[in-house]
């Protein structure tokens, strides 16, 4: 279009690009652009050359980019609403973790004299062998525990805190690893470690952290809740 008064300070397509630029901003700051655009095209509309009227094509062109921007104006809005409410909705599913044990990355384990301890791994694939090798706080091994075949996913094992010749093992921490094999090729399994919840942390960015004693997780970290 062109300028609406002698001056040329301000032109139709002038609101547009404003509008463009500032597509973010506040529903207010928009629809303030809007009420402009429309007085500035009823006043050309009002004063334009009976000989040469406005484009109706260009008209219509400018009028659907201002629809677009005020409606990239509400998607942002509703799309801002949607992110808020699933942050919620993390923080109260995260809140219901509390004092809960998980299954988180990890290789520590725990041992009570006379009672068992578990543990866990995460396998990319399905394997036909498993091992995973314990060993005491020097490093030195204490335990290898053969669990067989096993398909994708998470798995679950139990140690009796006995050593390899049927001594009972000293109660205090160890640590585990997980290697597994099928047919020639050898897996990446992940070994899992059971942490209890003690706390749930949100960001200033509104994401939602769990501590887990020995650090900080997410929700998507947590690979099993016991």
């Amino acid at each position: 279009m062109s300028t609406v008064n002698s001056t040329g300070s301000t032109t139709s397509a002038d609101v547009i690009a404003a509008l463009q630029k500032g597509s973010s901003s506040s529903a207010s700051k928009t629809d303030a652009a809007q009420s402009r655009f429309l007085k500035l095209l009823t006043e050309q509309l009002k004063n334009q050359d009976p000989l040469n009227p406005v484009d109706n094509a260009q008209m219509t062109s400018q009028m659907a980019q201002i629809e677009t921007v005020n409606g990239l104006d509400k998607l942002n809005t509703t799309l801002a609403s949607m992110l808020q409410n699933s942050q919620s909705s993390e923080v109260l599913q995260a809140a219901g973790l509390v004092g809960k044990g998980v299954m988180v990355a990890g290789n520590s384990l725990s041992l009570t004299s006379g009672s068992k301890t578990y543990g866990g791994f995460e396998l990319p694939s399905a394997a036909d062998k498993v091992t995973v090798t314990i060993k005491d706080a020097n490093g030195l091994e204490v335990r290898k525990l053969e669990l067989g075949d096993a398909d994708a996913g998470v798995h679950n094992f139990s140690w009796d805190g006995l050593t390899t010749n049927g001594a009972q093992a000293a109660s205090g921490n160890y640590t585990i690893s997980v290697a597994a094999t099928r047919g020639d090729t050898t897996l990446k399994p992940v070994a899992l470690q059971i942490s209890t919840v003690n706390s749930v942390l949100r960001t200033s960015s509104g994401s939602v952290s769990l501590d887990v004693g020995s650090g900080l997780v997410s929700l998507a970290d947590i690979k099993q809740i016991l």
